[in-house]
């Protein structure tokens, strides 16, 4: 029953429902963060103020590569460091870099400069919707359920993480800081590729943890087309 009403109202037309729609569009920013990085806590500290906003989905990723330089991240994945090295190829740059933003899956720019950030969410407010998306929580599932607005394949990411984390560091660049962390990315779930030709139901069991979101990303780390907190 539940599904069918989902997809009755990501099928809703009309200026209202579009409107309402802009609204509610929920904008991904991925910070790429590491402990051993001395430029990285102003990045660290303005991700705690995006997470605040209910129309972001701030998500710091730690990455493993700045390890070797004397201190192993308290919650850097190398899978992490993958996902930002694939970030760069499909953009077309041959290095990653800390403090590093991602912007619903597309534009790039330095995690410490808040105004070319919130710009970029401004614009992709802006943007028409590319996808619907519509999830809960029924018991220890994931129901989702979505509808394109084109053509093409996309991962439905599903992305665990805390809301808060705090490192006491005593080697490397930022020896002798404590640093507090917002919304650290603990997994990344690939659920399915979905063939947006149809719309998408699907159930996946809930992993235990404290947060969860449920991405829409086109394949080959394109743009995210839309993203929703799981309740």
């Amino acid at each position: 029953m539940w599904r069918s009403i989902a997809l009755a109202l990501l099928m809703l037309s009309g200026i209202a429902a579009q409107a309402d729609a802009q609204e509610r569009k929920l904008i991904v920013v991925e910070l790429f963060t590491s402990q051993s990085c001395s430029s990285c806590p102003p990045a660290d500290a303005f991700l705690h103020e995006l997470a605040g906003r209910n129309d972001v989905l701030a998500l710091g990723l730690h990455v493993d590569y700045w390890d070797y330089i004397g201190w192993k991240d308290t919650f850097g994945q190398h899978a992490f460091s993958e996902r930002q090295r694939a970030y760069a190829k499909v953009g077309g740059r041959r290095s990653v870099y800390t403090p590093q933003m991602i912007v619903n899956g597309e534009q790039h720019v330095v995690g410490n400069h808040p105004k070319e950030v919130n710009a970029l969410i401004k614009l992709h407010q802006s943007q028409p919707e590319r996808a619907r998306i519509e999830v809960r929580r029924d018991g220890g599932r994931v129901q989702i359920a979505a509808q394109a607005e084109g053509n093409g394949q996309a991962a439905v990411l599903l992305v665990s993480y805390m809301s808060n984390g705090v490192a006491n560091i005593h080697k490397g660049e930022n020896e002798g800081k404590e640093l507090n962390y917002a919304n650290i990315v603990t997994d990344i779930k690939v659920l399915e590729i979905w063939d947006m030709k149809r719309p998408l139901e699907l159930s996946a069991r809930a992993p235990d943890a404290e947060n969860l979101a449920v991405v829409l990303q086109s394949r080959g780390h394109g743009p995210i087309l839309a993203a929703a907190r799981v309740k």
